[in-house]
Formats: C-alpha cells, structure tokens, sequence
C-alpha cells in the first residue's frame, strides 16, 4: 500500500484550512500533514491574527517538517464581511501563486468557506476531526457551514467512530479514521531513552500523568477530588490553557500544573510517571472526541484511567488495555489497582492491538480513498447566492 495518490489529485499542492496552529498542540493534522509534505507541496492556512496599521498579508513559515504555514495578518477592528474579504484576497493570491495546478483543498473547519468555496480544486477533503459546534466561542453558523461543506466535499474522513456514525448519513462517501499512533516516538519512554526533566525531576511519586489542551474539556472538579483523596499520590498536569481561566484550575500541594510542551519532550515527562489519567469531562464538547492521547499512553508503556468517553472505552476499555471509572472514587480506585497490578501480561495485549496502527497506515489508507474519490477533472462548485453571503 502507498503512502500517496497518483493521478490527478496525487500531483496536486494540498491546501489545507484550519481552526488549530500548526505550533499550537502536535496532534492530528501535524501527523497527516507532514507525511503529505514528504512527496508534495502543503500549504497549512491557519486563522487570522490581527495587528494595528497594518495591510493584510500572509506570514509564511517552512515548520520542520517542511510544511508551509501561512498566517494571515489582518487589520485590527476590521468587520466580519472585511474579514472574509481579505481572506478570499489573499487565497487567491496564494493560489495563483501555485505552478503546479488546481489544490486538493484540505478542510479542518467548515469556518474556511466563505473565502474559499470560489476556488477550482483537484479534490475536496474534510478531515472531520471534532465537533467544532459543540465547543465553546463556537460561531453561531458554524453549524450551516459545515452542512454547506458536506454538500461540497468528495470525501469525509472522521477523527473517530462515533463521529463517523453522527455523519455518516449526511455524505455518500463518509469514513471513520480514530487517532492514529507513533509508536516508536512514544516507546521511548519505555526503553528509558530520555532524561527527567528539571521540571518533574523535585516531584515525588507515585506519579499520575495527563497531557493534552486544559479547556472545557477537562473535569476540573474530578481532578480537585482525586487528588484530594489521594494527597500522597503526585498528579502531573501538562499542556496550554485555553479557552478557561487559569486561575479556575484546582490547586493543591500534589497538584503540578507544568504548562506546554512540545511533542519532543512528552516521552521524557512520561517515562516519569506511574499511571495516565484522562478527566476528561461528559459534557457535549467529548461527546464524540477519539483522544490521540490513548494509544499515546498505551505506546508509552503507562496503565491509563479514563472517564466513559464513547471512543476510549469502544475498543480500549472493552478490550481491557484501558480502565474507566466516572467518579473521583472510582478513578482512584482503578488506579490502585493499576499501581499493584503487575504489567507485562498487559504489556502484550497493548502491543498486540498497537500492531496494526500507525499514522503511515493511516495516511496510506485516506490516500486510497482520494484517489477513489478524484474527479477526473479539477472542478469548480456553483456558488449559491445564499452562499455569497458574508458569515
């Protein structure tokens, strides 16, 4: 199996439109994108930053992975229409700016479309990978433009199974893609490769780790609890706030609350800890999330606890590589039974399920299904006049 298309789409520049930074969290779009880039071109278009006196223009970076990442730079008070303008401008000067022929437009957020559903295309992808309505500061259209985007696309890719079984029914050509893993990135922290950071180095043990964005999607007060049960037991909290108020995060003597890091380092903070724990809170924001932090943890050698998100105990809890528990004494308690229980029967059952996973599989497979999905032309969509309208 290939690790790309051929064809039409398989020559094309990917265009991609996205809600996240590229430098922001090391997750899902990173994985895909940086394995496109290694036999095509990959513009990342990130969301807008806005400046005082300034003409808009992109800001255009090579990431390491060679990824090309454009930031718009916008005029600070500009209104929405003026937004959507300068947008669509600079879009198509970037646009022009590609020898190689129409883009394959990559999709992140159906947000993207108002200066993009204009563009002729070699192919149309949305890579579904979270319920953008449901989180917080969602915009109000967010929801009719991602029913616009599903009448555009030619094909859909879900960042999870219960993703994929809300939309599958809304496009003909709709697949489940739950997070991927990079084995031997995160098998690092087993094969004792790295060096305790200065940061964790002073904290005692046990040790339980979370990483990942601190938003409304953790349970802040399950967190307070677990580790108000156990003041003996460390809990090691990485990653940006965003979207809540720092100040709102529990503090406590055992509670570490050590910031961003990059993906570089994760194997170095988890081969420090006893246990993962994933908080996650059941509110309609994790009602469909796939974590890429599940397989992380289980490549990384940790027992893990999770709440009952759908996806985390469809397959991992079912199969046993994962724990669940809903409450702050449930959580503690299937935690010291991870803490006893000896590893290496489990060791095996995870590496066995982690056999047949990795980003290279998965990017093989969505290629194989581009491929299939490529008109045999680059095409153009006819814009309604309800879709000129600026958002």
């Amino acid at each position: 199996m290939g690790h790309d298309l051929t064809g039409l789409a398989g020559t094309s520049p990917i265009l991609c439109f996205s809600h996240l930074r590229w430098n922001f969290v090391f997750q899902r779009p990173q994985h895909l994108l940086r394995r496109a880039a290694r036999s095509r071109d990959v513009y990342f278009f990130e969301e807008p930053v806005f400046e005082q006196g300034v003409q808009p223009r992109l800001e255009k970076t090579l990431s390491p992975e060679r990824v090309r990442v454009l930031t718009p730079v916008l005029p600070a008070g500009i209104n929405a229409p003026q937004i959507t303008s300068a947008l669509r401008m600079l879009v198509d000067r970037l646009v022009a700016s590609i020898e190689s022929g129409p883009p394959l437009l990559w999709y992140y957020t159906p947000m993207a479309l108002p200066f993009s559903r204009h563009l002729n295309a070699a192919l149309r992808v949305y890579d579904n990978m979270d319920e953008l309505s449901a989180f917080n500061g969602a915009h109000p259209r967010m929801i009719a433009m991602e029913r616009e985007l599903f009448r555009k696309v030619d094909v859909v890719f879900t960042g999870g199974q219960s993703l994929y079984e809300s939309k599958r029914k809304r496009h003909p050509n709709v697949h489940a893609f739950p997070s991927s893993i990079d084995v031997p990135h995160f098998a690092g922290a087993r094969r004792g490769e790295t060096v305790e950071p200065d940061d964790q180095r002073s904290i005692g043990a046990p040790r339980i780790g979370f990483f990942g964005v601190i938003d409304e999607r953790m349970d802040l007060d399950l967190v307070r609890r677990a580790a108000a049960l156990r003041p003996d037991w460390h809990f090691v909290m990485i990653g940006p706030v965003v979207k809540i108020d720092p100040a709102s995060l529990p503090q406590a003597p055992n509670l570490h609350w050590l910031g961003s890091k990059s993906y570089a380092e994760l194997p170095s903070y988890l081969r420090g800890w006893d246990a993962g724990f994933m908080p996650f809170a059941l509110n309609e924001a994790t009602r469909f999330i796939s974590p890429t932090k599940t397989p992380e943890f289980l490549a990384a050698g940790l027992p893990v606890v999770s709440t009952p998100i759908r996806d985390v105990i469809r397959p991992y809890g079912e199969l046993g590589l994962v724990e669940i528990g809903a409450t702050a004494d449930e959580v503690v308690e299937r935690i010291e039974m991870l803490l006893a229980r000896p590893k290496e029967e489990w060791l095996k059952k995870v590496d066995r399920h982690l056999a047949g996973m990795s980003w290279d599989a998965t990017w093989a497979a969505m290629g194989e299904l581009m491929q299939k999905a490529a008109p045999r032309q680059p095409h153009s969509l006819p814009v309604t006049a309800e879709e000129t309208l600026h958002v």
